[in-house]
Order: structure tokens, then sequence, then C-alpha cells
């Protein structure tokens, strides 16, 4: 089934350029049929990062993707082709939805995906992880699938206020009803939720943070992803 899956899709995603990095991950810009391109990255340990949208309409203040807004959905195949691309190179076991776009806000395609990835693709669900800001009809629908992934959220800090500033066009959900929203998705799928959380320099990375977040996490399903921020 692979090969037929990389035959498929191969004419949907072209390698453009790649760009490698020390510890064995590489960025690659992907060229669509359209010629729009996105952003795929290879991680080390098999994995793979790859993009739902061209372009993004969140606009997260640390985020470059977001800078320009929303292009275009991508569509289910387009996603696929991009795992498609990675087992081209080298074994892929794992499938983060964490490139350019907000996977909640192009749902039915990357729901979609997802589902021919945990299927026809051989992947196992826990290892294919979709990452939002938090969107409602995400924390409905991923439960409900074949195909359960496990969950990222993009919750960056424990204060409502700076997370409207940081987050603009994210849904306007207190982080403690988002921590809420996430362990039950957490429970009923039986993955931890891996929270994601960008360290800005005096702005989010103080122990009234930690502290917080060490409060809203206890006795969660959870672990907590913390990325320096590329300035």
């Amino acid at each position: 089934v692979l090969p037929d899956l990389q035959r498929q899709f191969g004419a949907l995603a072209v390698l453009r350029a790649e760009y490698p990095a020390a510890d064995g991950s590489a960025r690659w810009l992907v060229a669509l049929a359209d010629g729009q391109t996105v952003e795929s990255v290879l991680l080390p340990r098999g994995g793979v990062c790859v993009s739902t949208q061209v372009g993004c309409a969140v606009g997260c203040l640390f985020c470059m993707t977001g800078r320009d807004g929303l292009t275009r959905q991508l569509g289910s195949a387009e996603i696929v082709a991009q795992v498609a691309l990675a087992r081209a190179r080298r074994p892929v076991r794992r499938v983060v939805f964490m490139g350019m776009g907000e996977p909640a806000h192009n749902l039915d395609n990357v729901l979609e995906a997802i589902e021919l990835l945990g299927t026809a693709g051989g992947l196992n669900h826990k290892n294919l992880v979709f990452s939002t800001v938090g969107d409602r009809r995400a924390f409905e629908r991923l439960p409900l699938g074949a195909v359960k992934p496990a969950l990222a959220l993009s919750l960056h800090t424990t204060k409502a206020a700076l997370r409207e500033r940081l987050l603009p066009r994210a849904p306007r959900i207190a982080p403690e009803e988002l921590v809420e929203l996430a362990e039950r998705n957490a429970r009923a799928t039986t993955y931890p939720t891996q929270y994601q959380w960008t360290l800005l320099e005096g702005v989010n990375d103080g122990d009234d943070e930690i502290e917080r977040l060490a409060e809203l996490l206890a006795g969660k399903y959870a672990v907590v992803n913390f990325i320096p921020y590329n300035a």
C-alpha cells in the first residue's frame, strides 16, 4: 500500500529546497501543483512536520507564517503528499501537524488526512499529532474519528490577557478552560496532551508563569514542550 500511496501523491508535493540542521532535521520548501509553497520539516527519530494551510489566519506574534495571513487551505491529498515525500527519503514513524497553518481551520481535510495515514498509511494513531491554538470544533471532533490523534495545544501563557495579545485571532478561551478541554480529550484518547510553550524573554518566562502552569497541569495527563524563541 505504501509505495502506491507515494506514487499517487508524489506529483502533488515537490521538494524545491532543503535546509539541513546539525541535529539531523531538515527544513523543506515544498512546491504544490498550483505553484504555492509550504514548509515541511524532517525531524530526528523518524518524524515529519507537515503544513495544513498556505499561510495562517491566527497571526501569532512570534510566528512568521501569520505575518501575511491565509492564502488557501491545503487539500487532504496535499497534506498526505508531504508525508509521502518524506517517506521517499527515509522511514516515517511520526507525523505532527505543526507546520504552516492552523489545523483546526482546515478541520475536514486534516482529519481526512489523519484517517488515511492511520489506516492505509500504517501509522500508530498516537504518533499522529494534531496541533491547535485551541478551537472548540477540534476538541469536539478529535475523539470521534476512527483514527484518534494525539493533541498538541499551543498554550504559551497562563494569562488570558497576554494570550490574547500573543495569539490575536485565536478563539477567546481562557487558559483554564483550554486545559480542561484538552484534558477531556487526553482521557478519551488515552494520549497525554502536549502543551506547547514558546519562551519569550521577559514576556512569559517568569516564575509566576511556571508556578501557575504547575497548578493548571497538576494531576493532568500532560507533557510540556518548552520551545526556545527563534529570533
